[in-house]
């Protein structure tokens, strides 16, 4: 059964929904997917996610990979980064999600968006939210991890926003080290500037990545941009 709409969106629309109504978002969720011919959120997450652009694109990352992915506010970048995290879970990988924006509720609340009980991956996933990340901080926390652990930091124009952190290509420099001494793949979830104009390009691209402090964007070996579910993924250059 094809969806009336990307699942981005009816996850937008049922929060929406949420508000208005004054109900749990969970429940939320299920009206939405009994609008699309489903009994409930999950069965719909997992139709949807039987071909997602995730588990066309992990496939295509290697240890050591630093990736960018970028989209402006409820474009779904933060549920793509969880996705990759999940494939990455599913290969029998380790995955971590450091957040300076979300609370481990905010991150659980995502993962059940695209039909995920983090309970199925037992031990094999950690949400860590201190206001204590930065590169420094995630080199210490990852230190003992295997070749393969799936890393997403959430969000890149965060880590510096602290006057006692270092510099953000400071940071980005250490992890990009820290991520090919260990083989591990690390994603950072990236904010798009105001400016970007979708009637003019589908997607965002480099250019259009939000950089309040400088940053050489060249350390990044993929990106991948998304907007209105067209989704760019693609070797850096």
């Amino acid at each position: 059964m094809k969806l009336s709409a990307p699942i981005y969106h009816l996850k937008r629309k049922a929060k929406r929904l949420s508000r208005e109504a004054g109900i749990p978002l969970h429940d939320a969720l299920d009206r939405i997917a009994t609008t699309e011919g489903y009994s409930a959120w999950s069965l719909l997450a997992a139709k949807a996610a039987a071909v997602t652009p995730a588990n066309r694109l992990f496939p295509q990352l290697k240890p050591g990979d630093m990736v960018l992915v970028g989209a402006r506010p409820g474009q779904g970048k933060t549920l793509m980064s969880l996705e990759l995290a999940v494939e990455a879970m599913k290969s029998g990988h380790r995955a971590a999600f450091f957040s300076l924006e979300y609370t481990e509720k905010d991150v659980l609340d995502r993962l059940r968006v695209i039909g995920i009980d983090s309970a199925q991956f037992d031990e094999l996933f950690e949400i860590d939210c201190s206001d204590a990340i930065n590169a420094d901080y995630v080199v210490k926390q990852m230190a003992a991890s295997p070749r393969g652990t799936f890393v997403v930091i959430d969000y890149l124009q965060l880590l510096d926003q602290r006057r006692e952190n270092p510099d953000l290509t400071v940071q980005v420099r250490a992890l990009k080290s820290f991520a090919r001494d260990k083989g591990l793949i690390v994603v950072f979830i990236s904010q798009i500037d105001r400016s970007y104009d979708p009637s003019i390009k589908p997607c965002p691209d480099l250019s259009d990545v939000r950089l309040p402090n400088p940053l050489d964007l060249t350390l990044f070996d993929r990106t991948c941009f998304i907007n209105n579910a067209e989704v760019q993924f693609r070797a850096a250059s």
